[in-house]
């Protein structure tokens, strides 16, 4: 395997194992290409780049610092520690659980942490304020599974400031996005009687990746871009990143080493995955924790090389959309050809164990088709109690949007037997709108009503009674208001005194969209019916958006990822169609099923700009 190329990887005369071979940009899938065809080649480089020489960790290890530490194996070693300024009368009051960390470029760019606990905070802002630090990056959630896994050492929504030691922290603004947020932070410190100095500085929280599990590639490149875009602009040459995750070892690792390889290719057009996974080891412990994490490292970096930035302004969206339409004289593809073809390699295939629930027997007859079944994984499971033969599931899938995750719930045209369970997805879940994409055919048995079309009151299943409020119908766009009424059955409810308060939601259906046609016969209604729900939205306070079609599939990926486009012209004035395509397919790979489909959400972006954008900005203003 050494003598073979397929390592980049040494023999030294002691017959220690060195990588000093750099993987060329233009190599670098063909080179995961191998370690996918031979997974051996991973474990190997994995296990040769953690046999690194340890360093002391002798303050680390004093009886004064060891309930500083979160975790005993991700400690700092001595030799690169973070040392703070000794407080007066405290012992050891100099050390942190934190390490100066190299890029592949810079020497300490980086100081890795533990996420904050209540004895540490003071000593983690006493850190930022002297190392003058411009950014945070942290990669863990405040609680995962119960656990606490890092305190929330800023001030909540509801407070305006919170002291920690002399320093006073006020969170200045807050952007929320689907995979994670961005705050701006103000340090205050109190310098004399009357004296005090103020510093801004940007905390990146990357709030979907749990411990046990890597996060989706692209979304955490996105992240990464986000960061750089805005500290790459404001960084001076020797403020250091502080990063950290719950214990500052597996997740921090991993996200440095994604950083500097693609700074690194920025520079020199090459990788060095394993060499930098070395000095990851020599600077801190635990970095990079396993095997998994070391194997995401590469995905994310070849997902970079094989797709890289695929955003472009809005301004220069007729521009871009004219030179998409071209064809390549050699592949004679266009561009939008080429991207989805991308898009299709790319999509995760799920097998029948990942779909064990909608396979099961019971649930079976639930699915009109059996191809088509949701991932146990990213299903919403029903809670509301309807008798025993009801179980937890129904055909839908979560779907990210672009500033929230979990934004819209798809799911196909209830059949004769499951309205109930539909009724119940929708007030499990306290979604705010329903969105029908089709109009089947009047007394269709396939299709069967499950709203009532009337002004009087429905039963749905043993539990749910639908009563109208009111309904509008405009061209196109038909609206009703329904309650919902459950009506609580189970005994253990009942005997603890649980309520079930009755809820409102909004069904929106578009009718301009006929069953065997690929697109709307008017691109306009589709437009104006995304506003209408997001103007019902606002009103009524966000909840999940149900996603309806015929098959659950089809129209579903277009509505999702559309939606999510506008919000990205909206927020950042930024145009990706590619990357929403890719997060829709993330947990039903059938949806954007077709080129049809993929070019016809650079039409409703293009649409929205040239007639609606100007509009809804001025009506914000």
């Amino acid at each position: 395997m050494l003598n073979s190329g397929l390592l980049p990887l040494s023999v030294g005369p002691n017959g220690v194992i060195s990588g000093d071979k750099k993987i060329p940009k233009e190599c670098f899938v063909k080179h995961c290409d191998q370690r996918r065809k031979y997974p051996v080649l991973y474990k190997l480089e994995f296990q040769a780049a953690v046999k690194v020489e340890t360093h002391s960790c002798r303050h680390a290890t004093k009886l004064n610092n060891k309930e500083k530490n979160q975790n005993p194996k991700c400690i700092a070693y001595d030799y690169n520690r973070v040392v703070l300024d000794q407080l007066p009368n405290v012992p050891d009051s100099d050390y942190i659980n934190a390490s100066y960390v190299d890029s592949l470029l810079k020497p300490n760019a980086y100081i890795v942490t533990q996420g904050p606990t209540e004895n540490t905070v003071n000593d983690f802002w006493r850190m930022i304020w002297q190392e003058n630090a411009c950014c945070i990056v942290m990669l863990t959630k405040t609680f995962d599974f119960i656990k606490v896994m890092c305190i929330q050492y800023w001030p909540s929504a509801k407070v305006n400031s919170e002291n920690y030691g002399d320093l006073n922290i006020s969170v200045l603004h807050e952007e929320e996005l689907a995979n994670f947020h961005i705050r701006t932070i103000q340090v205050v410190k109190k310098q004399g009687t009357n004296e005090e100095e103020t510093r801004t500085l940007l905390q990146f929280h990357y709030t979907e990746w749990p411990c046990h599990t890597c996060p989706f590639s692209n979304a955490i490149l996105e992240f990464r871009r986000r960061m750089r875009a805005v500290v790459g602009s404001r960084l001076q040459h020797d403020n250091p990143i502080v990063v950290h995750c719950n214990d500052g070892g597996g997740r921090s690792g991993v996200y440095l080493s994604i950083d500097a390889n693609l700074e690194l290719a920025e520079e020199e057009d090459c990788y060095d995955v394993f060499g930098y996974l070395k000095t990851l080891r020599q600077s801190r412990k635990g970095m990079v924790e396993t095997l998994n994490q070391y194997k995401f490292i590469y995905d994310t970096l070849e997902e970079f090389v094989l797709c890289g930035f695929s955003w472009f302004p809005v301004k220069e969206l007729s521009q871009k959309l004219k030179q998409k339409s071209m064809k390549d004289i050699e592949t004679k593809l266009n561009e939008y050809q080429r991207e989805y073809q991308q898009i299709c390699k790319m999509t995760p295939r799920f097998t029948i164990g990942d779909c064990a629930g909608g396979h099961r027997g019971d649930n079976r007859e639930k699915n009109r088709d059996v191809l088509i079944v949701p991932p146990d994984n990213f299903r919403p499971y029903l809670t509301s109690f309807q008798g025993n033969t009801f179980t937890d599931y129904i055909n839908a899938v979560f779907v990210d949007g672009y500033t929230k995750p979990r934004e819209y719930i798809v799911t196909e045209w209830p059949i004769k037997h499951t309205p109930g369970d539909f009724w119940s997805l929708v007030y499990d879940y306290e979604c705010s709108a329903v969105v029908v994409l089709c109009l089947p055919p009047r007394d269709s048995q396939q299709y069967p009503p499950f709203w009532p079309e009337g002004r009087h009151s429905k039963k749905y299943g043993p539990v749910f009674t639908i009563d109208h409020i009111s309904h509008n119908h405009y061209a196109n766009i038909k609206t009703w208001l329904f309650r919902i009424n459950k009506k609580i059955v189970s005994l253990t409810e009942l005997m603890a005194g649980v309520k079930a308060p009755p809820r409102t939601v909004q069904l929106f259906q578009l009718t301009c969209w006929p069953l065997g046609h690929r697109v709307p016969t008017s691109t306009n209604s589709l437009v104006e019916l995304m506003n209408m729900v997001e103007r019902w939205r606002q009103r009524i306070d966000y909840g999940p958006v149900v996603v309806v079609s015929h098959d659950g599939r089809g129209r579903c990926g277009v509505y999702c990822a559309a939606n999510a486009c506008i919000e990205q012209v909206i927020q950042h004035g930024e145009v990706d169609v590619f990357q929403a395509v890719k997060t829709v397919r993330r947990h039903r790979p059938q949806l954007i099923e077709n080129m049809t489909e993929y070019k016809y959400c650079y039409d409703l972006v293009l649409h929205y700009v040239l007639h609606y954008l100007n509009k809804d900005q001025k009506e914000k203003k």
